[in-house]
């Protein structure tokens, strides 16, 4: 499979600077792929293209998402969100499944985990890591809003979702007669299942994530699947349409009453407080 970008930029520095030559970080030209569609916990995500598993890591209650366009002759795949302590598991799928892996990414950097793509690529090389600029983080490629990650003829649309964290992004699959449909939003911490991320820390900003979440989550489409990175309750997806009727954290109106964080609220949001916060800026 022939990958081409425009501009790719490695980084060793966390504060990298950027030497723009056009337009995105990652632009996808043409591909010749397609995937088809499964979950490891559910079967929601529905396409002929995209092979699909949600994977789960139970000391952080994080959910990794590996995709994938199966009817490529190549299969190539990519890893969302994956935790060091699962990669041997990741990995091993990947094999599994005939799978050529070309990316892990990451939604955010984890303050409840330590990112598994460091260990990914000692393991597999030729594997890049993936995470938003305005992170400032370490990675291979850095994605800004609009950008594509592409994957066979299949991709994931870069949505910028800060407020849990300078840098967080939200990864959707396409919309196009060859994209999966419905939908789907991987949307890290900033809308989990009835809930969000903290905003206490790591420059995170209550307002900034309601005004998000509004913005660029909720004006998808309400049959778009929303898998988020963590969940603390027992749920493995929801849609936009429920989250607008139903996160108690993002329906209503004063934005201060519903978001801000105390001792005593804390444990409502569903995001607990991380011993992991120092450790996680290396990917």
């Amino acid at each position: 499979m022939l990958l081409k970008f425009q501009f790719l930029h490695f980084s060793t520095a966390f504060s990298p600077k950027f030497h723009k030559i056009s337009a995105p970080v990652i632009r996808i030209t043409k591909f010749r792929s397609q995937m088809g569609s499964s979950s490891y916990t559910t079967s929601s995500a529905s396409s002929s293209k995209l092979l699909f598993r949600q994977l789960f890591e139970k000391d952080s209650s994080t959910y990794t998402y590996l995709l994938a366009d199966a009817s490529h002759p190549d299969k190539p795949a990519l890893l969302v969100d994956p935790v060091d302590k699962t990669v041997d598991r990741d990995l091993s799928l990947v094999k599994e499944l005939g799978l050529k892996l070309l990316y892990a990414i990451n939604t955010h950097v984890h303050a409840d985990h330590v990112t598994g793509t460091g260990l990914i690529k000692s393991k597999a090389p030729g594997v890049k890591s993936i995470i938003s600029k305005a992170s400032n983080a370490k990675a291979d490629l850095f994605v800004e809003p609009g950008d594509k990650i592409c994957f066979g003829d299949l991709f994931l649309e870069v949505r910028s979702t800060p407020g849990h964290t300078l840098g967080c992004v939200t990864y959707v699959t396409g919309d196009g007669h060859n994209q999966p449909q419905p939908r789907i939003a991987f949307t890290g911490d900033a809308l989990l299942i009835r809930g969000c991320g903290r905003t206490d820390f790591q420059g995170g900003s209550s307002e900034q994530l309601y005004k998000s979440v509004h913005s660029q989550i909720f004006t998808l489409p309400k049959d778009t699947f929303v898998y988020p990175a963590h969940d603390y309750k027992g749920f493995s997806v929801s849609t936009v349409g429920e989250e607008m009727l139903y996160n108690p954290r993002l329906t209503k109106d004063k934005v201060i009453e519903t978001l801000e964080i105390s001792s005593d609220n804390i444990d409502s949001i569903f995001l607990p407080k991380s011993n992991f916060i120092f450790l996680n800026l290396c990917f």
